[in-house]
Protein backbone atom coordinates (compact mmCIF):
# COMPACT_ATOMS: atom_id res chain seq x y z
CA UNK A 1 0.00 0.00 0.00
CA UNK A 2 1.41 3.42 -0.97
CA UNK A 3 0.28 6.91 0.02
CA UNK A 4 1.70 9.04 -2.81
CA UNK A 5 3.17 8.59 -6.28
CA UNK A 6 5.06 11.26 -8.19
CA UNK A 7 7.50 11.68 -11.07
CA UNK A 8 10.29 14.28 -10.91
CA UNK A 9 12.55 15.62 -13.63
CA UNK A 10 16.33 15.83 -13.29
CA UNK A 11 15.88 19.43 -12.10
CA UNK A 12 13.38 18.38 -9.42
CA UNK A 13 10.30 19.66 -11.26
CA UNK A 14 7.09 17.88 -10.30
CA UNK A 15 5.75 16.42 -13.57
CA UNK A 16 3.14 14.01 -12.14
CA UNK A 17 1.77 13.92 -8.58
CA UNK A 18 -1.02 11.78 -7.13
CA UNK A 19 -1.91 11.66 -3.40
CA UNK A 20 -3.99 8.55 -2.74
CA UNK A 21 -4.42 8.62 1.05
CA UNK A 22 -3.50 12.05 2.43
CA UNK A 23 -1.20 10.56 5.08
CA UNK A 24 2.05 12.20 3.94
CA UNK A 25 2.70 15.99 3.83
CA UNK A 26 2.16 17.67 0.46
CA UNK A 27 5.75 18.93 0.32
CA UNK A 28 7.16 15.40 0.25
CA UNK A 29 8.37 15.72 -3.35
CA UNK A 30 10.53 18.74 -2.51
CA UNK A 31 11.79 17.08 0.69
CA UNK A 32 12.69 13.93 -1.27
CA UNK A 33 14.53 15.72 -4.07
CA UNK A 34 16.54 17.89 -1.67
CA UNK A 35 17.61 14.79 0.27
CA UNK A 36 18.61 12.83 -2.87
CA UNK A 37 20.42 15.79 -4.43
CA UNK A 38 22.59 16.50 -1.38
CA UNK A 39 23.18 12.83 -0.54
CA UNK A 40 26.11 12.63 -2.97
CA UNK A 41 27.41 16.08 -2.02
CA UNK A 42 27.68 14.89 1.58
CA UNK A 43 30.21 12.31 0.36
CA UNK A 44 27.94 9.31 0.82
CA UNK A 45 27.52 8.37 -2.86
CA UNK A 46 24.15 7.97 -4.56
CA UNK A 47 21.00 7.82 -2.46
CA UNK A 48 19.74 4.26 -1.86
CA UNK A 49 16.49 3.25 -3.58
CA UNK A 50 14.73 3.08 -0.20
CA UNK A 51 15.20 5.36 2.81
CA UNK A 52 13.20 6.73 5.75
CA UNK A 53 12.95 10.41 6.62
CA UNK A 54 10.82 11.81 9.46
CA UNK A 55 8.69 8.67 9.60
CA UNK A 56 8.02 8.56 5.83
CA UNK A 57 9.40 5.71 3.68
CA UNK A 58 10.60 6.91 0.26
CA UNK A 59 11.00 4.41 -2.62
CA UNK A 60 12.43 5.50 -5.96
CA UNK A 61 13.77 4.20 -9.26
CA UNK A 62 15.46 6.19 -12.01
CA UNK A 63 14.13 5.56 -15.53
CA UNK A 64 15.64 7.47 -18.51
CA UNK A 65 16.62 10.34 -16.21
CA UNK A 66 13.21 10.61 -14.52
CA UNK A 67 12.66 9.80 -10.84
CA UNK A 68 9.61 7.59 -10.16
CA UNK A 69 8.83 7.88 -6.45
CA UNK A 70 6.35 6.34 -4.00
CA UNK A 71 5.85 7.25 -0.33
CA UNK A 72 4.17 5.47 2.57
CA UNK A 73 4.16 5.53 6.36
CA UNK A 74 3.63 1.78 6.72
CA UNK A 75 6.34 -0.90 6.61
CA UNK A 76 5.77 -1.94 2.99
CA UNK A 77 7.87 -4.53 1.14
CA UNK A 78 10.68 -2.62 -0.65
CA UNK A 79 10.95 -5.14 -3.50
CA UNK A 80 7.18 -4.98 -4.11
CA UNK A 81 7.08 -1.17 -4.27
CA UNK A 82 10.21 -0.92 -6.45
CA UNK A 83 8.76 -3.50 -8.85
CA UNK A 84 5.50 -1.51 -8.92
CA UNK A 85 7.39 1.65 -9.89
CA UNK A 86 9.18 -0.18 -12.70
CA UNK A 87 5.88 -1.57 -13.98
CA UNK A 88 4.17 1.82 -13.87
CA UNK A 89 7.04 3.25 -15.94
CA UNK A 90 6.66 0.38 -18.42
CA UNK A 91 2.89 0.85 -18.74
CA UNK A 92 3.27 4.59 -19.34
CA UNK A 93 5.95 3.87 -21.97
CA UNK A 94 3.64 1.35 -23.68
CA UNK A 95 0.92 3.99 -23.99
CA UNK A 96 3.08 7.00 -24.87
CA UNK A 97 5.57 5.11 -27.05
CA UNK A 98 8.51 7.09 -25.70
CA UNK A 99 9.10 7.93 -22.05
CA UNK A 100 10.60 11.35 -21.35
CA UNK A 101 9.67 14.66 -19.75
CA UNK A 102 8.19 16.07 -22.97
CA UNK A 103 5.89 13.09 -23.60
CA UNK A 104 4.69 13.08 -19.95
CA UNK A 105 3.81 16.78 -20.05
CA UNK A 106 1.99 16.45 -23.37
CA UNK A 107 0.02 13.42 -22.18
CA UNK A 108 -0.63 14.33 -18.52
CA UNK A 109 -4.39 13.65 -18.86
CA UNK A 110 -3.70 10.12 -20.16
CA UNK A 111 -1.04 9.51 -17.48
CA UNK A 112 -3.41 10.50 -14.66
CA UNK A 113 -6.11 8.26 -16.12
CA UNK A 114 -3.64 5.36 -16.15
CA UNK A 115 -2.61 6.03 -12.54
CA UNK A 116 -6.23 6.04 -11.38
CA UNK A 117 -6.77 2.63 -12.95
CA UNK A 118 -3.46 1.11 -11.79
CA UNK A 119 -3.79 2.21 -8.14
CA UNK A 120 -6.96 2.71 -6.10
CA UNK A 121 -6.65 4.28 -2.62
CA UNK A 122 -3.02 3.16 -2.53
CA UNK A 123 -3.69 -0.46 -3.49
CA UNK A 124 -2.50 -1.92 -6.80
CA UNK A 125 -5.28 -3.05 -9.15
CA UNK A 126 -3.40 -4.06 -12.33
CA UNK A 127 -0.23 -3.23 -14.25
CA UNK A 128 -1.20 -5.07 -17.43
CA UNK A 129 -1.29 -2.93 -20.57
CA UNK A 130 -3.73 -5.36 -22.13
CA UNK A 131 -6.21 -5.17 -19.22
CA UNK A 132 -5.94 -1.38 -19.02
CA UNK A 133 -7.00 -0.98 -22.66
CA UNK A 134 -10.55 -1.84 -21.58
CA UNK A 135 -10.67 1.06 -19.09
CA UNK A 136 -8.45 3.81 -20.53
CA UNK A 137 -9.88 5.71 -23.47
CA UNK A 138 -7.69 8.79 -23.95
CA UNK A 139 -5.52 8.70 -27.07
CA UNK A 140 -1.80 9.47 -26.71
CA UNK A 141 -0.33 12.63 -28.21
CA UNK A 142 2.62 11.37 -30.22
CA UNK A 143 6.05 12.94 -29.67
CA UNK A 144 7.76 13.68 -32.98
CA UNK A 145 10.52 11.10 -33.55
CA UNK A 146 12.67 13.80 -35.13
CA UNK A 147 12.87 15.54 -31.75
CA UNK A 148 14.19 12.44 -30.00
CA UNK A 149 17.94 12.26 -29.28
CA UNK A 150 19.92 10.14 -31.79
CA UNK A 151 20.02 6.54 -30.62
CA UNK A 152 23.13 5.46 -32.52
CA UNK A 153 23.94 2.15 -34.25
CA UNK A 154 22.91 0.11 -31.18
CA UNK A 155 19.29 1.01 -31.90
CA UNK A 156 19.13 -0.74 -35.30
CA UNK A 157 16.87 -3.78 -35.63
CA UNK A 158 17.52 -6.40 -38.30
CA UNK A 159 15.55 -9.03 -40.19
CA UNK A 160 17.79 -10.81 -42.62
CA UNK A 161 19.29 -8.08 -44.81
CA UNK A 162 16.63 -5.52 -43.82
CA UNK A 163 17.24 -2.75 -41.32
CA UNK A 164 14.78 -0.90 -39.09
CA UNK A 165 15.63 2.23 -37.06
CA UNK A 166 15.24 2.02 -33.29
CA UNK A 167 12.61 4.80 -33.34
CA UNK A 168 10.15 2.23 -34.74
CA UNK A 169 9.80 0.76 -31.27
CA UNK A 170 9.01 4.15 -29.71
CA UNK A 171 5.42 4.18 -30.99
CA UNK A 172 2.42 3.64 -28.75
CA UNK A 173 0.93 0.13 -28.59
CA UNK A 174 -2.58 1.63 -28.60
CA UNK A 175 -2.12 3.79 -31.69
CA UNK A 176 -2.40 2.75 -35.34
CA UNK A 177 -0.38 3.76 -38.35
CA UNK A 178 -1.52 6.72 -40.50
CA UNK A 179 -4.66 5.79 -42.41
CA UNK A 180 -5.99 3.61 -39.58
CA UNK A 181 -3.86 0.60 -40.50
CA UNK A 182 -2.81 -1.79 -37.73
CA UNK A 183 0.89 -2.38 -37.17
CA UNK A 184 1.79 -6.06 -37.52
CA UNK A 185 5.30 -6.11 -36.06
CA UNK A 186 7.16 -7.64 -33.16
CA UNK A 187 10.50 -6.48 -31.77
CA UNK A 188 12.91 -8.66 -29.77
CA UNK A 189 15.90 -7.29 -27.84
CA UNK A 190 18.66 -9.52 -26.43
CA UNK A 191 20.37 -7.14 -24.00
CA UNK A 192 23.41 -8.23 -21.98
CA UNK A 193 25.22 -6.27 -19.29
CA UNK A 194 28.63 -7.70 -18.56
CA UNK A 195 30.84 -7.33 -15.48
CA UNK A 196 34.55 -8.18 -15.75
CA UNK A 197 37.46 -7.51 -13.39
CA UNK A 198 41.04 -7.84 -14.71
CA UNK A 199 44.13 -8.27 -12.53
CA UNK A 200 47.16 -6.01 -12.98
CA UNK A 201 48.73 -8.67 -15.21
CA UNK A 202 45.65 -8.92 -17.46
CA UNK A 203 44.09 -12.12 -16.12
CA UNK A 204 40.33 -12.27 -15.59
CA UNK A 205 39.49 -12.36 -11.87
CA UNK A 206 35.68 -12.27 -12.10
CA UNK A 207 33.23 -12.30 -14.99
CA UNK A 208 29.45 -12.29 -15.12
CA UNK A 209 26.65 -11.61 -17.61
CA UNK A 210 23.19 -10.34 -16.69
CA UNK A 211 20.94 -10.72 -19.71
CA UNK A 212 17.33 -10.28 -20.70
CA UNK A 213 15.26 -11.14 -23.74
CA UNK A 214 12.90 -8.19 -24.08
CA UNK A 215 9.88 -8.22 -26.38
CA UNK A 216 7.52 -5.51 -27.62
CA UNK A 217 4.51 -6.68 -29.57
CA UNK A 218 2.36 -4.70 -32.00
CA UNK A 219 0.53 -7.84 -33.18
CA UNK A 220 -3.28 -7.78 -33.26
CA UNK A 221 -5.29 -10.72 -31.97
CA UNK A 222 -2.51 -12.01 -29.68
CA UNK A 223 -1.28 -14.89 -31.89
CA UNK A 224 0.84 -17.66 -30.38
CA UNK A 225 4.59 -17.23 -30.76
CA UNK A 226 7.35 -19.83 -30.71
CA UNK A 227 10.80 -18.50 -29.87
CA UNK A 228 13.67 -20.97 -30.30
CA UNK A 229 17.00 -20.61 -28.48
CA UNK A 230 20.30 -22.50 -28.89
CA UNK A 231 19.73 -26.27 -28.91
CA UNK A 232 22.94 -26.73 -26.89
CA UNK A 233 21.71 -24.41 -24.13
CA UNK A 234 22.08 -25.73 -20.58
CA UNK A 235 20.72 -24.23 -17.39
CA UNK A 236 22.44 -24.75 -14.06
CA UNK A 237 25.92 -26.04 -13.37
CA UNK A 238 26.68 -29.35 -15.05
CA UNK A 239 23.79 -28.80 -17.45
CA UNK A 240 21.19 -29.41 -14.74
CA UNK A 241 18.43 -26.86 -14.58
CA UNK A 242 17.31 -25.25 -11.35
CA UNK A 243 13.84 -25.98 -12.72
CA UNK A 244 14.73 -29.70 -13.03
CA UNK A 245 14.82 -29.58 -16.82
CA UNK A 246 17.43 -32.11 -17.92
CA UNK A 247 19.64 -30.92 -20.73
CA UNK A 248 18.95 -32.91 -23.88
CA UNK A 249 22.42 -32.20 -25.23
CA UNK A 250 24.60 -32.73 -22.17
CA UNK A 251 26.94 -29.94 -21.17
CA UNK A 252 26.03 -27.31 -23.77
CA UNK A 253 28.30 -24.61 -25.13
CA UNK A 254 26.01 -21.98 -23.58
CA UNK A 255 25.59 -22.60 -19.85
CA UNK A 256 23.35 -20.27 -17.86
CA UNK A 257 23.61 -20.30 -14.07
CA UNK A 258 19.93 -19.52 -13.64
CA UNK A 259 17.00 -17.87 -15.38
CA UNK A 260 13.36 -16.91 -14.96
CA UNK A 261 10.51 -16.48 -17.42
CA UNK A 262 7.54 -14.19 -17.92
CA UNK A 263 4.23 -15.58 -16.68
CA UNK A 264 2.90 -15.87 -20.25
CA UNK A 265 5.68 -18.30 -21.28
CA UNK A 266 4.82 -22.01 -21.59
CA UNK A 267 7.78 -24.35 -21.05
CA UNK A 268 6.24 -27.62 -22.27
CA UNK A 269 8.78 -27.99 -25.13
CA UNK A 270 11.68 -26.22 -23.49
CA UNK A 271 13.30 -29.41 -22.22
CA UNK A 272 13.29 -31.14 -25.61
CA UNK A 273 14.03 -28.40 -28.13
CA UNK A 274 14.73 -25.20 -26.13
CA UNK A 275 11.61 -23.51 -27.54
CA UNK A 276 9.56 -20.97 -25.62
CA UNK A 277 5.85 -20.83 -26.46
CA UNK A 278 3.90 -17.74 -25.47
CA UNK A 279 0.93 -15.54 -26.25
CA UNK A 280 2.56 -12.12 -25.85
CA UNK A 281 0.62 -9.46 -23.96
CA UNK A 282 0.47 -6.08 -25.63
CA UNK A 283 3.30 -3.75 -24.80
CA UNK A 284 6.88 -4.30 -23.66
CA UNK A 285 7.83 -7.13 -21.30
CA UNK A 286 10.83 -9.37 -20.43
CA UNK A 287 10.39 -12.87 -21.89
CA UNK A 288 13.38 -14.24 -20.01
CA UNK A 289 16.02 -12.98 -17.57
CA UNK A 290 19.24 -14.94 -17.18
CA UNK A 291 22.63 -14.88 -15.45
CA UNK A 292 25.87 -16.49 -16.56
CA UNK A 293 29.23 -16.82 -14.78
CA UNK A 294 30.75 -19.33 -17.20
CA UNK A 295 34.04 -18.07 -18.65
CA UNK A 296 33.54 -16.03 -21.81
CA UNK A 297 35.79 -14.02 -24.07
CA UNK A 298 35.65 -10.37 -22.95
CA UNK A 299 35.04 -7.87 -25.77
CA UNK A 300 37.92 -5.62 -24.67
CA UNK A 301 41.35 -6.00 -23.11
CA UNK A 302 42.63 -3.10 -21.02
CA UNK A 303 46.30 -2.55 -20.18
CA UNK A 304 47.22 0.29 -17.83
CA UNK A 305 50.62 1.43 -16.62
CA UNK A 306 51.61 4.34 -14.37
CA UNK A 307 55.21 5.14 -13.42
CA UNK A 308 57.17 8.08 -12.11
CA UNK A 309 58.88 10.23 -14.76
CA UNK A 310 60.97 12.56 -12.60
CA UNK A 311 60.35 14.87 -9.64
CA UNK A 312 56.64 15.73 -9.29
CA UNK A 313 55.86 13.97 -12.58
CA UNK A 314 54.44 10.64 -13.75
CA UNK A 315 53.26 9.05 -16.98
CA UNK A 316 50.16 6.96 -17.60
CA UNK A 317 49.82 4.62 -20.61
CA UNK A 318 46.38 3.20 -21.40
CA UNK A 319 45.82 0.59 -24.12
CA UNK A 320 42.42 -0.73 -25.21
CA UNK A 321 42.17 -3.63 -27.65
CA UNK A 322 38.89 -4.82 -29.22
CA UNK A 323 38.71 -8.63 -29.17
CA UNK A 324 35.66 -9.01 -31.45
CA UNK A 325 35.32 -9.35 -35.24
CA UNK A 326 36.19 -6.43 -37.52
CA UNK A 327 32.62 -6.42 -38.86
CA UNK A 328 31.40 -5.20 -35.45
CA UNK A 329 31.83 -1.67 -34.08
CA UNK A 330 31.52 -0.55 -30.47
CA UNK A 331 30.33 2.99 -29.77
CA UNK A 332 30.04 5.50 -26.91
CA UNK A 333 33.20 4.13 -25.30
CA UNK A 334 34.45 5.89 -22.17
CA UNK A 335 37.58 4.99 -20.18
CA UNK A 336 38.07 6.52 -16.72
CA UNK A 337 40.91 6.37 -14.24
CA UNK A 338 41.20 7.99 -10.78
CA UNK A 339 44.56 9.76 -10.33
CA UNK A 340 46.53 10.63 -7.17
CA UNK A 341 44.83 13.35 -5.12
CA UNK A 342 47.83 15.70 -5.49
CA UNK A 343 47.61 15.75 -9.31
CA UNK A 344 47.36 19.36 -10.55
CA UNK A 345 47.73 19.13 -14.33
CA UNK A 346 47.48 16.47 -17.05
CA UNK A 347 48.63 16.69 -20.69
CA UNK A 348 47.46 14.09 -23.19
CA UNK A 349 49.04 12.51 -26.25
CA UNK A 350 46.93 10.44 -28.66
CA UNK A 351 48.27 8.09 -31.32
CA UNK A 352 48.77 9.59 -34.81
CA UNK A 353 45.62 9.65 -36.93
CA UNK A 354 43.25 9.21 -33.97
CA UNK A 355 39.76 10.43 -34.89
CA UNK A 356 36.73 10.98 -32.64
CA UNK A 357 38.72 10.89 -29.38
CA UNK A 358 38.13 13.21 -26.42
CA UNK A 359 40.34 13.60 -23.35
CA UNK A 360 39.72 15.46 -20.12
CA UNK A 361 41.04 15.81 -16.59
CA UNK A 362 38.30 16.36 -14.00
CA UNK A 363 40.21 18.36 -11.42
CA UNK A 364 37.39 18.29 -8.83
CA UNK A 365 37.38 14.49 -8.68
CA UNK A 366 40.99 13.92 -9.86
CA UNK A 367 39.79 11.67 -12.66
CA UNK A 368 41.16 11.08 -16.16
CA UNK A 369 38.53 10.57 -18.90
CA UNK A 370 39.14 9.22 -22.40
CA UNK A 371 36.21 9.04 -24.79
CA UNK A 372 36.20 7.15 -28.09
CA UNK A 373 33.31 7.67 -30.49
CA UNK A 374 33.71 4.18 -31.94
CA UNK A 375 36.09 1.21 -31.88
CA UNK A 376 36.25 -1.27 -34.77
CA UNK A 377 36.80 -4.92 -33.87
CA UNK A 378 40.44 -6.03 -33.87
CA UNK A 379 41.81 -2.50 -33.45
CA UNK A 380 44.01 -1.19 -30.63
CA UNK A 381 44.06 2.34 -29.22
CA UNK A 382 46.64 3.98 -26.97
CA UNK A 383 46.60 7.10 -24.78
CA UNK A 384 49.57 8.65 -23.00
CA UNK A 385 48.97 11.09 -20.16
CA UNK A 386 51.69 13.10 -18.41
CA UNK A 387 50.83 14.05 -14.83
CA UNK A 388 52.13 16.97 -12.80
CA UNK A 389 51.93 16.80 -8.99
CA UNK A 390 51.80 19.50 -6.34
CA UNK A 391 53.93 17.44 -3.94
CA UNK A 392 56.12 14.39 -3.95
CA UNK A 393 54.51 11.02 -3.46
CA UNK A 394 55.49 9.45 -0.15
CA UNK A 395 53.86 6.13 -0.99
CA UNK A 396 53.36 3.79 -3.90
CA UNK A 397 51.98 5.83 -6.80
CA UNK A 398 50.26 2.74 -8.22
CA UNK A 399 48.23 2.23 -5.04
CA UNK A 400 47.12 5.86 -5.13
CA UNK A 401 45.73 5.47 -8.69
CA UNK A 402 43.05 3.46 -10.45
CA UNK A 403 41.39 1.15 -11.02
CA UNK A 404 40.63 1.77 -14.69
CA UNK A 405 36.93 1.48 -15.57
CA UNK A 406 35.26 1.33 -18.97
CA UNK A 407 31.74 1.79 -20.35
CA UNK A 408 30.60 0.92 -23.88
CA UNK A 409 27.78 -0.29 -26.09
CA UNK A 410 28.29 -2.96 -28.77
CA UNK A 411 25.37 -3.49 -31.18
CA UNK A 412 24.76 -6.87 -32.84
CA UNK A 413 27.08 -8.64 -30.40
CA UNK A 414 26.46 -10.79 -27.35
CA UNK A 415 29.17 -12.29 -25.18
CA UNK A 416 27.13 -15.29 -23.96
CA UNK A 417 26.47 -16.59 -27.52
CA UNK A 418 22.78 -17.02 -26.63
CA UNK A 419 20.87 -16.74 -29.90
CA UNK A 420 17.29 -16.48 -31.06
CA UNK A 421 17.32 -19.17 -33.75
CA UNK A 422 13.85 -18.36 -35.08
CA UNK A 423 10.69 -16.48 -34.17
CA UNK A 424 7.58 -18.25 -35.43
CA UNK A 425 4.15 -16.59 -35.32
CA UNK A 426 0.93 -18.60 -35.66
CA UNK A 427 -0.73 -17.73 -38.99
CA UNK A 428 -4.26 -16.33 -38.93
CA UNK A 429 -4.48 -16.57 -42.73
CA UNK A 430 -2.29 -17.42 -45.72
CA UNK A 431 -1.53 -13.75 -46.29
CA UNK A 432 -0.64 -13.02 -42.64
CA UNK A 433 3.10 -12.35 -42.44
CA UNK A 434 4.05 -9.85 -39.72
CA UNK A 435 7.51 -8.34 -39.49
CA UNK A 436 9.92 -9.80 -36.94
CA UNK A 437 12.79 -7.59 -35.80
CA UNK A 438 15.69 -8.78 -33.63
CA UNK A 439 18.44 -6.71 -32.02
CA UNK A 440 21.48 -7.75 -29.92
CA UNK A 441 23.12 -5.22 -27.60
CA UNK A 442 26.00 -5.68 -25.13
CA UNK A 443 26.75 -3.02 -22.52
CA UNK A 444 29.25 -2.67 -19.71
CA UNK A 445 27.87 -3.03 -16.21
CA UNK A 446 31.20 -3.06 -14.35
CA UNK A 447 34.29 -3.35 -16.54
CA UNK A 448 37.38 -2.77 -14.39
CA UNK A 449 41.15 -3.30 -14.68
CA UNK A 450 43.39 -3.10 -11.63
CA UNK A 451 46.80 -1.46 -11.79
Amino acid sequence: MISQFFVLSQRGDNIVFRDYRGEVPKGSAEIFFRKVKFWKEDGEGDAPPVFNLDGVNYFHVKVVGLLFVATTRINASPSLVLELLQRIARVIKDYLGVLNEDSLRKNFVLVYELLDEVIDFGYVQTTSTEVLKSYVFNEPIVVDAARLPPLGPASIFVQGSKRMPGTAVTKSVVGNEPGGRNREEIFVDIIEKISVTFSSSGYILTSEIDGTIQMKSYLTGNPEIRLALNEDLSIGRGGRSIYDYSSSSGGGTVILDDCNFHESVHLDNFDSDRTLVLVPPEGEFPVMNYRMTQEFKPPFRINALIEEAGPLKAEVILKVRAEFASSITANTVMVQMPLPTFTTRVSFELEPGAVGNTTDFKEATKRLEWGLKKIVGGSEHTLRARLTFSQESHGNIVKESGPVSMTFTIPMYNASKLQVKYLQIAKKSNTYNPYRWVRYVTQANSYVARL
